[in-house]
């Protein structure tokens, strides 16, 4: 089992893109870090949770797990509308996965 805490919308150096969909697409692409580093992958995912800062998001939000996901099964999810840490995130992501 790999436990992956919220990932969030910064890269390497501690920036944030611009807009939702930037957002989600790097907050995706740490968790595909956090389950390479494991020598997993996307196919590996049972489950996560996507903490929204706002329910105007889902529509992108969708759209970026399709982009993310392609043809195949997504997990199983859970949206939360939440109030997030830092402001500037307009998403957090965690997730579990198994081997």
């Amino acid at each position: 089992w790999l436990y992956i805490s919220g990932q969030i919308p910064e890269d390497a150096d501690g920036k944030v893109p611009e807009g939702f969909k930037a957002q989600a697409r790097l907050t995706w692409d740490n968790i595909v870090a956090q389950l390479r580093a494991a020598d997993m992958d996307l196919s590996n995912l049972v489950k996560f949770t996507m903490f929204l800062s706002d329910r105007r998001y889902r529509l992108e939000a969708y759209e970026v797990r399709a982009e993310v996901f392609g043809t195949k099964v997504v997990p199983a999810m859970t949206i939360i509308i939440a109030g997030i840490y830092d402001e500037q995130w307009l998403l957090e992501i965690e997730a579990i996965a198994a081997a």
